[in-house]
């Protein structure tokens, strides 16, 4: 393979053949030009641990030739050279994925998102102030249902099954980079949100720890309140192939761990809805 390296104080560039890795801290992530390059990509960005990963998006082009300039000027002055010949370098990576991840995780600050429902259709998703990378987290995985949004706000449309369980997937992300995500909502979120759902019974979320417990495990598998035990077999099925740990065997250790994880999520929530279906 192929590699060109350069390290510069908190940052590392590396230029594989299959994408470009840039390893540097958090405050190179929120300079102008780097958030200005994340911010246009939002909807086609992938949330790794503690990274981000941007696919090629051709209209977005002289967007990410001006942004491999910047980062070449950067990388050149930190260390105090001329920046042409490495700039040269990474163009002709123009078609390759971005990989930008964090060099070392610091002390990580709580963002509060808060969920509102208005009814089964329609929720609201708030911040106490402006966070772009909390909030391009939840559009990169809710943007077909997102009807309007502001600088700390998203309105989703919710109105059938699979965007609900869009929603509650998005939601099961607690880390996002820096930001450890807390979220919150009164006791009447989840029986506004499933109240098509006639058979099933939330009572006062506040005091029903058991069925809250049965919420989380619907969520796990990825189904809809009350789905029938075909779906959730069908469901349990798909996704206990997708995080078996032996697809990721040769993978660095915190993604078997998070696969093995994950396989085990999927048996005790299978089991536990078996039982109280």
């Amino acid at each position: 393979m192929k590699t060109i390296q350069k390290k510069v104080g908190a940052m590392k560039i590396v230029l594989r053949n299959n994408l470009i890795l840039i390893t540097t801290v958090f405050d190179t992530l929120n300079t102008g030009w780097m958030k200005n390059f994340l911010n246009h990509h939002a909807r086609g960005m992938l949330f790794l641990p503690k990274a981000v990963l941007v696919f090629r998006n051709e209209t977005l082009k002289e967007i990410r030739e001006e942004f491999l300039h910047q980062l070449s000027e950067f990388h050149a002055l930190q260390h105090d050279f001329s920046h042409e010949f490495f700039l040269r370098s990474m163009l002709k990576y123009g078609a390759q994925p971005i990989k930008i991840e964090l060099d070392k995780l610091e002390e990580p600050e709580t963002v509060t998102v808060n969920l509102y429902a208005y009814d089964r259709n329609t929720v609201l998703i708030s911040l106490n102030s402006p966070n772009s990378w909390v909030l391009n987290y939840m559009r990169s995985q809710l943007e077909v249902y997102v009807e309007k949004g502001t600088d700390c706000s998203l309105v989703v449309d919710v109105s059938d099954y699979r965007a609900k369980a869009r929603l509650e997937r998005a939601l099961n992300k607690r880390h996002i980079l820096h930001y450890r995500v807390q979220y919150t909502y009164d006791k009447h979120f989840m029986s506004k949100l499933y109240s098509n759902f006639a058979n099933f019974s939330f009572g006062d979320l506040c005091k029903e720890e058991e069925e809250d417990e049965n919420i989380h495990f619907y969520t796990v598998l990825e189904c809809p309140i009350g789905a029938s035990q075909d779906a959730l077999k069908k469901s349990y099925k798909k996704l206990t192939k997708v995080y078996h740990p032996d697809k990721v065997f040769h993978d660095e250790p915190h993604m078997v761990a998070h696969y093995t994880h994950k396989f085990q999520l999927l048996q005790e929530a299978y089991t536990a809805l078996r039982i109280v279906s």
